[in-house]
């Protein structure tokens, strides 16, 4: 089956936090700052399977901290999202869109999460609807990230009691069900 075109500006994208839902959180070292690391989560390959059956774009955006604090440099970081994106094609026949990352500790930018930045400059780049759009993470500064570019929100795992997402799930084995109904 051929992708229907869309034209720029009303492409539809679920944007996903990285760690915690693409893959499994670090535990104890808190960073991914290596490949080795790197543990895709099942829950994410069949969300993205019912992201892009829906016609969505599906992209990334993640706060990478550990640039800033010098555990990993950027170009680590920008390999694992390469091997990422040709795990993803090779072993699911699943394409990302792109992949952003803010490098920068809080207070340096106007890129990292809560901050829009990532999710309006790919919405520039890529010609995207953000109003038609959804971010997918973990915690409440992804949900605000979302809300404050004006996509619709998801929040999994959520160790707060309140939130403000349209959504909220328990476990990442659930996105894809709840994608299905809402897409």
């Amino acid at each position: 089956m051929q992708a229907k075109f869309i034209p720029p500006g009303e492409r539809r994208c679920v944007f996903f936090d990285r760690d915690g839902i693409v893959n499994a959180l670090p535990g104890a070292a808190r960073y991914v700052t290596r490949w080795e690391d790197f543990h895709l989560l099942p829950g994410f390959v069949e969300a993205l399977r019912v992201v892009r059956v829906h016609g969505y774009q599906a992209a990334i955006v993640t706060n990478q901290r550990a640039v800033a604090r010098g555990l990993v440099s950027a170009a680590e970081v920008e390999a694992m999202h390469r091997r990422l994106q040709n795990l993803l094609r090779k072993s699911y026949q699943l394409e990302l869109l792109d992949i952003q990352y803010c490098p920068h500790d809080v207070g340096e930018c106007e890129c990292r999460k809560p901050a829009p930045g990532m999710l309006k400059a790919m919405a520039a780049k890529h010609g995207l609807n953000l109003a038609a759009s959804w971010m997918v993470g973990d915690a409440e500064t992804d949900v605000e990230a979302g809300q404050r570019a004006g996509c619709r929100t998801i929040r999994v795992n959520g160790d707060e009691s309140v939130s403000k997402a349209d959504w909220r799930l328990a476990a990442m084995q659930d996105l894809p069900d709840l994608l299905e109904r809402v897409l």
